[in-house]
């Protein structure tokens, strides 16, 4: 805290997504979008067996998870850390007839045992929305914990050194260095985005950032690599969705 002025917690992220019209958001995005072309082809890559045991991190209403299912992956774990999304998912089940497990947990604090999952998901850049890098850190360390060894992780971010944001950056870098930054962020790359919805938090880093959080983790980067590079979006999905970047990591097999 800066003088009366709260840093943005966990519980403010949850209040967004918790707003009827963030809800009915991400509702129309599992039922009219599903899955991008640029997930799927991740995916299949990095989870070929379709009996592996898949665990998806801040699902939401299932826009991910209930798309692989009709995929033909069927050992699946769909969980987010907000009750309100994860019954709107459940409603959706029930629609679409399928056996995916949902829970609601903390990504920082997963009640799984050690080596559950064959591969962990983090899409829609969900990691990012954790505010602090050392929360953001203990996540990862949970989904190294949980992950079989040799077994992948998947997850999404957006990235500061993108074209179209570079002078927002380089305007809050003379801020954060003259201390003029908004007093509730917590770390270099914070911000809140103005949506249609309501105020959104999100964490944009650079890939270095990344690189060192993932190493410390104990995961290795196989790749990473921007969604344009590898699929053709649809409009649909690019209403929906900006430009971000893929992460494939790996835990050590020894």
């Amino acid at each position: 805290m800066q003088g009366d002025t709260m840093e943005v917690s966990s519980n403010d992220v949850l209040g967004y997504y918790k707003g009827k019209l963030v809800l009915e958001h991400y509702e129309e995005a599992t039922r009219r979008v599903g899955t991008w072309a640029s997930e799927e082809l991740v995916f299949r890559q990095s989870f070929p067996d379709r009996q592996a045991s898949l665990l998806e991190l801040g699902c939401g209403t299932g826009r991910i998870c209930l798309s692989l299912w009709m995929l033909g992956y069927e050992n699946l774990t769909g969980t987010d850390f907000s009750k309100d999304m994860i019954s709107r998912a459940l409603e959706t089940q029930k629609e679409r007839a399928s056996a995916v497990r949902f829970a609601v947990e903390d990504a920082t604090r997963l009640s799984f045992p050690d080596q559950s999952f064959d591969g962990v998901i983090f899409g829609f850049n969900g990691l990012m929305q954790i505010p602090g890098r050392e929360n953001r850190l203990r996540a990862m360390r949970e989904v190294c914990r949980v992950l079989k060894k040799g077994r992948r992780f998947v997850f999404t971010t957006h990235d500061r050194a993108f074209p179209k944001w570079k002078k927002f950056w380089k305007v809050e870098k003379r801020k954060w260095r003259n201390g003029q930054q908004d007093e509730s962020l917590i770390d270099f790359g914070d911000r809140f985005e103005e949506t249609p919805r309501g105020k959104l938090f999100i964490h944009v880093p650079d890939t270095a950032e990344i690189r060192d959080d993932l190493k410390k983790a104990g995961l290795v980067v196989e790749r990473d690599q921007l969604r344009s590079r590898l699929a053709d979006e649809s409009e649909l999905v690019k209403e929906f969705s900006d430009e971000c970047r893929f992460w494939v990591a790996r835990k050590p097999s020894d």
